[in-house]
């Protein structure tokens, strides 16, 4: 399968979610499961987008059920179906699915939807990322006196910062280090690769860096553990924030 095939399943089946998605509304959206953190609305997300990827010969990794598909598959599809779940069941507008697929060779191609407003962002391997037709790239900032960041959780080794911003979305947050919205995402939090694995690719194609304290690979997905991540647009900036997780 290539990129582009795969990046237009990865539409259709944002939009499945989007559509199953929608008419939940009220305190429907805030009902909760027995599973500590996971709302109702994430299992009606990952049915709908389960429908659609199950139609075709890829292993998917998602969320809320595990790995599921074709798991002999020299593709992996690796999805969050409502990444920022609290945002979404709260009406705020900044809450997304993020989908990504891997190959022999790492992450191949990457899609995250902004639901609440309907702006997707997309990268290939060696292509790069691109929003609206435009390819986006990083800002060029190397110290964080002179950064606008993105936090998780408030860091308990802060650096000097410029400004920061706590927004409910790993992968949304990662495409906004991407288009040089903001010039760095710190992970105080652990999370795993359904989380960041799309905006990772997102972010590296647009020259950026991504990085983990965590022993294991971001990539590896066969590890239980949660990593924290850190999204920078240089290398320079990057180490002066490395301090703040682990």
């Amino acid at each position: 399968m290539t990129p582009v095939s795969l990046l237009a399943i990865f539409e259709q089946a944002a939009a499945a979610v989007r559509d199953a998605v929608k008419p939940v509304l009220g305190l429907a959206r805030r009902a909760r499961t027995n599973v500590p953190g996971q709302y109702a609305i994430d299992l009606v997300a990952d049915r709908a987008a389960l429908a659609v990827l199950h139609e075709h010969p890829v292993a998917v990794l998602s969320e809320e059920t595990a790995m599921t598909g074709a798991t002999d598959s020299a593709i992996m599809v690796v999805i969050d179906p409502i990444d920022g779940s609290t945002n979404c069941a709260r009406g705020i507008p900044y809450w997304a699915t993020s989908i990504a697929a891997l190959d022999a060779d790492g992450l191949l191609c990457a899609y995250v939807v902004n639901h609440a407003t309907g702006i997707a962002t997309t990268a290939v391997r060696g292509e790069g990322a691109w929003r609206h037709g435009e390819r986006l790239q990083v800002s060029f900032v190397e110290r964080a006196a002179d950064s606008v960041l993105i936090l998780d959780g408030f860091p308990r080794r802060p650096v000097r910062w410029k400004q920061y911003r706590a927004l409910g979305s790993q992968a949304l947050g990662l495409c906004d280090v991407a288009g040089a919205s903001v010039e760095a995402y710190v992970g105080i939090g652990h999370t795993a690769p359904w989380d960041y694995t799309a905006g990772m690719l997102i972010v590296q194609e647009a020259g950026g860096v991504v990085w983990s304290p965590s022993p294991h690979d971001l990539l590896d997905v066969s590890v239980a553990e949660r990593r924290q991540v850190v999204a920078a647009c240089t290398p320079e900036l990057l180490d002066e924030l490395r301090p703040m997780v682990g």
